[in-house]
């Protein structure tokens, strides 16, 4: 997956791409306030609702994107998005709340083929929304667009611009009808593109040059692939055992947070094929997964040209699922799955922010089914259909349809989602009048992202002794429930610091309302305090 060779280039500006507002929102996403992400029970299909199953979330996109970051920055393998095409004939509505007289002009009205400024909204509507993305991406992620000729030009310069351009990696062009519609100048306009990019600086792609043979395996060079996964021995006990080497008797034992990828049966297969590679001992690493050059697909090259896909639109697919016409025009499963198949390995998380159908989450439920994987998705859908048509489609897909054409429609794909509502914002004004207080977990993540720029993860939350988390530099603790009277009568305490779990011996960063401790007792007891309520904060910038 090379990027386009760019000799010298790298030390050259960059044209960009000019547009009316850009200035305005250029930073835009980072003033966008953290809101509440709400679990709702009664239209998830899971028996335990949580932040870290698969998620649909009902909201505007920007601001669940952003709720979202404190639980999956960095964490995401592949980003898919279909935005609006912008043909001036879909209705959709500028909603971006920037503090501008020209922008706020914009505000509530539909972008329609008689708007000259149609193009600058949807940049700007476009531009923060991938700032946002690129946060979420893994070191090896990869984003990848739909668009056709309205927008496709514009979306290659922007996304150049956020991503860089030398972390292009191809285009794909598909057929989407199966009619000879021709303009007038006799050019075909019977296709879509899809572009995919890595982020930038976010790592090296995988070359050739990569692959290596230190043991002399007969199936010729590889590379490694991680073992370790994302299931706790709580949710997924069977993904934890220990891995004896038959060679050295060595035996590596999980972390209790993330477990194996592949259970014990499936180790004992790898084992058997001699796919497993072995580190020097347990204190070296992990063991890994070879993957083999000759195996390995050529994923995403440059130019691509799909016409063999059988349906160009999935909607009789959503059809056969909904029971009646629910969509247009959404993507078929056969394109989604192709994508994701090019595009994610069997353990990656996949995010779509223009959820639409679902289309996305069922294709990773599909190949699910087919090669046992362990993918998850987070989709966002912003439009009231969010539950009856995204999250209902799923729904279905996992139980089963009876009356479904084919055998694995009718028995159900399985898995799981939790659904979630795009809730409050949490600032500063809300807690000073107690107003619309965030959930302990939502308050948890907010404080402890923003505090540290780290990854936050709810499961080590303990709430009887206030820790929510550890990060390279803190044990980090939250006194707060969301309640008034709560808020008014606690303290940080001499006798509340002093039995402080010792935690990781790191000093302590302590969020609570008010404290009756002055600097020579928080210094004894390795305290940083932080006051609520407060702006965001971030302690990283103390540090030398």
């Amino acid at each position: 997956m090379d990027g386009f060779p760019r000799g010298q280039c790298y030390d050259q500006p960059m044209p960009s791409l000019s547009f009316k507002g850009k200035a305005l929102v250029q930073n835009f996403h980072l003033l966008v306030p953290y809101h509440e992400l709400k679990l709702v029970k009664s239209k998830s299909l899971t028996p335990k609702v949580s932040l870290h199953d698969n998620l649909v979330v009902h909201g505007d996109s920007l601001k669940a994107l952003k709720s979202l970051l404190p639980y999956y920055a960095g964490k995401v393998k592949c980003i898919y998005i279909d935005p609006p095409y912008n043909t001036g004939n879909e209705n959709w509505v500028y909603n971006d709340n920037v503090s501008s007289p020209m922008i706020q002009e914009w505000l509530g009205k539909v972008v329609d083929r008689e708007d000259l400024t149609r193009h600058d909204k949807w940049l700007c509507m476009m531009m923060h929304r991938l700032k946002l993305l690129r946060e979420f991406l893994t070191d090896d992620g990869v984003i990848a667009a739909s668009c056709d000729d309205n927008e496709g030009h514009r979306l290659h310069s922007v996304m150049d611009e956020i991503f860089g351009e030398e972390c292009f990696l191809g285009q794909i062009v598909w057929k989407t009808r199966n009619t000879d519609n021709r303009l007038k100048s006799n050019i075909s306009e019977d296709h879509e593109y899809g572009r995919s990019d890595r982020a930038i600086a976010r790592g090296r792609k995988i070359e050739r040059s990569d692959f290596q043979n230190p043991d002399k395996d007969p199936r010729g060079p590889y590379v490694t692939d991680p073992l370790t996964g994302k299931a706790t021995a709580k949710d997924r006990p069977n993904l934890h055992y220990h891995m004896r080497n038959p060679d050295t008797g060595d035996v590596y034992k999980p972390d209790s947070s993330r477990g194996w990828i592949t259970d014990e049966p499936g180790f004992k297969e790898l084992l058997l094929d001699k796919r497993i590679w072995w580190p020097e001992n347990p204190l070296t690493g992990n063991p890994r997964k070879k993957r083999f050059l000759s195996e390995t697909k050529e994923r995403m090259p440059f130019s691509t040209f799909w016409s063999d896909l059988k349906g160009q639109s999935g909607a009789d697919e959503v059809d056969e699922i909904m029971g009646r016409r629910a969509f247009a025009f959404p993507k078929s499963l056969e394109f989604m799955t192709r994508v994701l198949d090019y595009l994610c390995e069997e353990d990656a998380i996949v995010l779509d922010a223009f959820a639409g159908t679902g289309t996305t989450a069922h294709a990773a439920l599909a190949l699910n089914k087919t090669d046992s994987g362990m993918r998850r998705f987070i989709l966002i859908e912003g439009e009231d259909f969010a539950d009856t048509l995204t999250a209902e489609r799923l729904r279905r897909v996992i139980k089963g349809i009876p009356r479904g054409k084919d055998e694995v429609l009718q028995k159900g794909l399985g898995g799981s989602f939790s659904f979630a509502e795009v809730g409050h914002p949490m600032q500063l004004e809300a807690l000073l009048k107690a107003e619309k207080l965030p959930s302990y977990e939502n308050l948890a993540s907010y404080v402890f992202y923003t505090a540290t720029g780290e990854d936050f993860d709810a499961k080590r939350i303990n709430r009887k002794t206030s820790f929510i988390g550890e990060s390279a530099q803190y044990d980090v603790y939250l006194q707060y429930e969301p309640d008034l009277n709560y808020l008014k009568n606690t303290a940080l305490t001499l006798d509340i610091a002093r039995h402080l779990p010792k935690g990781s011996g790191k000093k302590r960063l302590v969020f609570a309302p008010t404290k009756y401790l002055d600097s020579v007792h928080l210094e004894e007891n390795r305290i940083e305090f932080c006051q609520l309520p407060f702006e965001i904060y971030k302690a990283v910038k103390r540090n030398p």
